[in-house]
């Protein structure tokens, strides 16, 4: 996969996940945040079987048998992340609204490339640094602070941030050995899909009709970003490496202020339409330079 396309699988992956951040709100009008993350995860599950029996099912023995232990620990390490990323924002949702949640989440910009630093000693593109300061001003223009103070739910998608982080950090180590982005999805959509749902059983009631009466919401969030945007991720990730992908995907903040403007009448004022501009900018800076310099290299 050329890493146009990667690009392309980032972009794509990140309009899904700005616009769930709608669904995920207003699918918890009569389930509770737990009961909507084990379906939605379930039917991503079920979304991606298909895919996985005609695409990779054939490669499946190969490509894991190169080290079966390294692929099921680290396939299990995303699921768990994924799961306490999910989990963290959806119960988020219930204190503060999509905007604040978009922009809390998108700490994950400046988290990866530090982690990626401490945990593995690996020199990060100088272009990074003013992309991730870009990205979280462009981040900060997106919310109305002046309506609003930092409540529990800000604190908790803060919480959430630092397990995208390492989700993100982890699926880059993963699809670096093992091709396997479908299989890898499935093992990810069925460990949160579980997790959510002991959850559910323990703190929240299971009331079918309530659940239909979410459909709409759970069906979105699940087909489209509970399965398919996270293997999109996971292509992705296949030629871009952390710390830019990150970047990346912090355009989901972009899309869930557009969507919430569309869907749900959320006033679009200047400083929103700024926060776009500035996130735009890092993007733009944090996948340009690195081209423009290895350009320069293989010229002399």
């Amino acid at each position: 996969m050329s890493k146009s396309l990667s690009i392309f699988s980032a972009l794509i992956c990140t309009i899904i996940w700005g616009t769930t951040f709608i669904a995920q709100d207003t699918g918890m009008r009569v389930i509770g945040p737990y009961v909507f993350n084990g379906v939605r995860f379930f039917i991503g599950f079920l979304a991606l079987i298909p895919f996985y029996l005609l695409l990779e099912k054939k490669n499946t023995y190969k490509v894991v048998s190169k080290n079966k232990s390294k692929f099921i620990y680290l396939s299990i390490l995303i699921g768990l992340f994924l799961f306490l990323g999910t989990v963290f924002q959806q119960v988020a949702l219930l204190y503060t609204d999509v905007a604040n949640a978009a922009f809390f989440t998108i700490f994950y910009v400046p988290m990866v490339p530090i982690i990626v630093f401490f945990l593995f000693k690996k020199n990060i593109h100088w272009s990074v640094w003013p992309s991730v300061i870009l990205c979280v001003i462009g981040g900060y223009l997106l919310t109305n602070f002046h309506d609003t103070t930092v409540r529990l739910g800000d604190t908790l998608v803060i919480i959430g941030a630092i397990f995208w982080s390492l989700h993100i950090i982890f699926i880059g180590k993963i699809i670096e050995e093992f091709d396997a982005p479908i299989l890898i999805g499935l093992i990810q959509t069925i460990i949160v899909s579980t997790c959510s749902i002991i959850l559910a059983l323990i703190f929240e009631d299971f009331i079918i009709k309530n659940i239909l009466d979410q459909k709409v919401q759970i069906l979105y969030a699940g087909i489209l970003s509970g399965g398919i945007a996270f293997v999109l991720q996971i292509y992705a990730q296949k030629n871009i490496s952390p710390a830019p992908a990150a970047i990346i995907f912090s355009l989901e903040g972009v899309f869930a202020t557009i969507a919430a403007w569309i869907i749900l009448s959320q006033i679009l004022n200047i400083n929103n339409i700024l926060g776009c501009g500035f996130i735009l900018v890092g993007v733009m800076i944090s996948q340009l330079l690195p081209e423009i310099n290895f350009s320069k290299h293989k010229q002399q």
